[in-house]
């Protein structure tokens, strides 16, 4: 291999490195902070660079938010995916998934505090929301995947955009629910996810006889 590609691999790989570093600063601060406390400067501070060197990985505050937001939420597919392969076939893949969901979130609350700021105070700019929807869209996927295993054919996205909804809402209402120990926490919103699946069961029953009776 010629000199020249192996420095040019060596220096991408440091400039990998360094952004890697100030996304792990950035979510360390994240996890203790409101997001408006914490800013590049700081972030620079905490990952050992100069305020001026940030800008030359991430262009400002917003690129850098959501690109900490997207790695969570690859991490957050690759839960679900595993969970479907896994449950499948056992009868159980909707609790199986919502707990997932829930479980993940409760245990990286700083994607989800991240998501909530994106969804219900962003004004994002153009490039960024479309990285952000992009994102969405590949969670609404795995939720898409769960709802033809269980023989859905119509509608399929409305049920995904409506679990996705409500289990949101139940992660806002009770994440932080004052009073209660993490495991009690955990142990309502779980107790809420399956309850929303039953709800949801009988909507896609009531679909599927009328699938069936129509034939």
């Amino acid at each position: 291999m010629p000199k020249i590609d192996t420095f040019k691999r060596l220096k991408e790989q440091e400039r990998e490195k360094r952004r890697t570093i100030i996304l792990d600063a950035a979510e360390y601060l994240f996890a203790s902070k409101p997001f408006t406390e914490v800013s590049m400067r700081r972030i620079a501070k905490e990952a050992g660079i100069s305020p001026a060197s940030i800008y030359t990985y991430f262009p400002d505050q917003e690129a850098l938010f959501l690109e900490s937001f997207l790695r969570g939420c690859k991490g957050l597919v690759k839960t679900l995916q595993e969970t479907i392969e896994a449950h499948c076939e056992t009868g159980d893949l909707m609790t199986a998934f919502t707990e997932a969901y829930v479980r993940y979130f409760t245990a990286h609350d700083t994607y989800f505090r991240m998501m909530a700021h994106f969804m219900l105070y962003a004004k994002l700019k153009p490039r960024s929301a479309v990285k952000l929807n992009r994102m969405i869209r590949s969670i609404l996927d795995e939720m898409d995947r769960v709802f033809k295993a269980l023989g859905m054919e119509k509608e399929v996205r409305f049920f995904s955009h409506t679990l996705f909804s409500s289990l949101n809402g139940i992660l806002i209402t009770f994440r932080r629910y004052p009073g209660r120990t993490e495991e009690k926490v955990l142990e309502h919103m779980l107790k809420l996810s399956r309850k929303l699946i039953g709800f949801m069961d009988r909507e896609m029953e009531g679909r599927l006889q009328g699938k069936t009776t129509a034939r």
